[in-house]
């Protein structure tokens, strides 16, 4: 037994090593098999009668008339077009080409090609400690509410009357009345006419529709908190009209808190409407803190964010500290970004073991204050005669690292694509976190001074460190694929997303596409002119195979006639 288990395990070692010098011999020797085969099949040329053959097929081919030409040309024209047509279809559906997948996942691991990106991508696990890429992937197209997201009657509809465009889609929204559900209502709402008005007015989709379901539940009791919210989100139109809605919103929201709070632990339905009422103070002061910054009052937003943050630890899902980042960067309170960013940079998802950084927002701000130490003396020519200096090299790799996970930010803060209004959901490390990253957080980089500069002559070569094609990061595990299609659902019409990888056209579209045009034309040239493009196919084919027959005959020439005579007898 133990015999034949030594021999099973020393088979398959043996069978991959053959395997393995196989792949490299015919890398690299492949010239040395051309010529070999080349000569076996010049020995074995009386045997095989491959002189009777060319004789035949060299007369078939002066036999053949020009509608052949004509009739071969236009099917292999027809062949190559229906090709290229399959190809760019399978391209713009999938992304990639059907026989670059084919070779890839069929002939490579054949030719021993796979060992190597499955071994680097063990590497990377183990080097990395982290879980696989396939279930990390699943959590990184998750969409998120944007901390940021701005006020929609204030602010989005006011786009909307100025420009005429609607800056949010329809998706969007929908996500948003999902979470209007998940976290403003519970099973016992039905139980009370007024939470059961405002449950409602979470599903209708007009505007006016939810703000009249809001005003009837307003009606019925007057200290229903959702209701003022939503009048604050989507009727006021000025930050100040909705900071007096959320300010009404807060004396509701704080006496049914106080209430649940008594009764949270008196069974399962007592303790969900604790949660909800919980839910929407924790949001009635986070919008009371953005109408407070928008107002220019940071200070007092700072102080509600922490102190929210201090009172429910425990919703640190909701990123408040996004908000609190961003209003001390207004302050310039350096050092008390520094104190967040160590708090929450570098966790663990929530929904994954992936140490990753929870935002574009965190990275892009770390790289900042980085960035902030030396970009006011930085200049490229400087730094490319002397080299890099430590901190330096700390701010560039913290760019780099920025621009890994979320490489659509350059462009947007270099001023090199235009923004939009951020939308109310984004997708971690695709367009729409881009775009509401850089709507805040423009002005911070740009106060201070260099810091686009160093950040313009650096971002690119984050490029040159990351694997093509992208079998693994460079810092994180592979760029996912799926934030291009979320993102044009989250983003509008009028936007053009940003897309990284930039998809290009595979060779075999490509090869597909000249070898469609040119066999068309060589048709179109033998229907034309039959007897010209016979003559021009002989002398074509005379001319390609005028240096074998050359290098035939020298070596005829070299080699004595009784040697070619004994190999042809063996």
């Amino acid at each position: 037994m133990a015999d034949a288990s030594n021999s099973s395990s020393q088979s398959p070692g043996f069978t991959e090593k053959l395997k393995s010098w196989l792949s490299w011999s015919w890398t690299y020797l492949w010239l040395l098999w051309f010529i070999m085969l080349l000569f076996l099949i010049y020995i074995l040329r009386t045997p095989l009668k491959l002189q009777e053959s060319l004789t035949t097929v060299t007369v078939f081919l002066n036999t053949l008339t020009p509608k052949f030409y004509v009739a071969l040309t236009g099917t292999s024209s027809l062949i190559s077009g229906l090709i290229l047509i399959f190809e760019w279809w399978y391209f713009r559906k999938y992304g990639t080409s059907f026989i670059e997948q084919v070779s890839v996942s069929h002939l490579r691991p054949l030719l021993g090609g796979m060992e190597s990106s499955s071994a680097s991508s063990q590497l990377f696990t183990s080097i990395n400690g982290e879980a696989e890429s396939g279930n990390s992937s699943v959590s990184e197209c998750k969409v998120w509410r944007n901390p940021l997201n701005l006020f929609r009657g204030a602010e989005y509809s006011r786009y909307t009357w100025v420009t005429g465009k609607e800056p949010l889609t329809y998706y969007d929204m929908n996500l948003s009345a999902q979470d209007h559900q998940t976290f403003f209502t519970c099973d016992t709402d039905q139980l009370r006419p007024a939470d059961a008005a405002i449950q409602k007015a979470w599903r209708e989709r007009n505007t006016q529709s939810r703000i009249k379901a809001a005003y009837q539940a307003i009606e019925i009791n007057q200290e229903c908190a959702a209701a003022y919210v939503l009048l604050a989100e989507e009727e006021a139109t000025t930050i100040t009209e909705a900071e007096q809605r959320f300010k009404q919103a807060l004396k509701a929201g704080e006496a049914s808190y106080r209430q649940s709070q008594q009764i949270q632990h008196h069974g399962a339905q007592q303790d969900a409407q604790h949660r909800r009422d919980t839910n929407v103070l924790v949001y009635i002061k986070r919008r009371l803190a953005m109408c407070a910054r928008k107002l220019g009052r940071i200070r007092e937003a700072v102080k509600i964010m922490r102190d929210l943050m201090k009172e429910f630890p425990l919703l640190g899902m909701l990123n408040i500290h996004e908000n609190l980042l961003e209003a001390l960067l207004e302050l310039q309170a350096y050092a008390d970004v520094q104190a967040v960013l160590a708090k929450y940079d570098g966790l663990p998802s929530f929904f994954s073991d992936i140490s990753l950084p929870k935002s574009a927002t965190i990275c892009y701000t770390a790289a900042l204050l980085k960035a902030r130490a030396v970009s006011d003396k930085f200049s490229p020519e400087t730094a490319s005669r002397r080299g890099l200096s430590t901190a330096e090299m700390n701010a560039v790799e913290a760019i780099h690292r920025a621009v890994e996970f979320n490489p659509h930010v350059p462009k947007y803060l270099l001023e090199m694509k235009s923004l939009i209004l951020p939308p109310e959901h984004i997708l971690k490390r695709g367009d729409s976190e881009a775009v509401a990253y850089v709507f805040f957080h423009l002005q911070h980089w740009k106060r201070v001074e260099g810091a686009l500069n160093l950040l313009h002559c650096t971002w690119e070569g984050t490029f040159r460190m990351i694997p093509y094609p992208l079998e693994k990061g460079h810092l994180f595990y592979p760029y996912p694929g799926c934030t291009e299609t979320a993102d044009r659902e989250l983003l509008p019409s009028f936007h053009e997303v940003s897309v990284y990888p930039k998809k290009e056209l595979p060779f075999f579209i490509l090869f597909t596409a000249g070898l469609c045009s040119f066999t068309a034309m060589l048709a179109l040239l033998t229907h034309q002119f039959p007897e010209l493009m016979g003559v021009f196919a002989k002398g074509f084919f005379s001319t390609l195979f005028a240096p074998l027959n050359f290098a035939m005959e020298k070596i005829e020439n070299f080699m004595p006639s009784s040697f070619w005579h004994q190999l042809t007898r063996i």
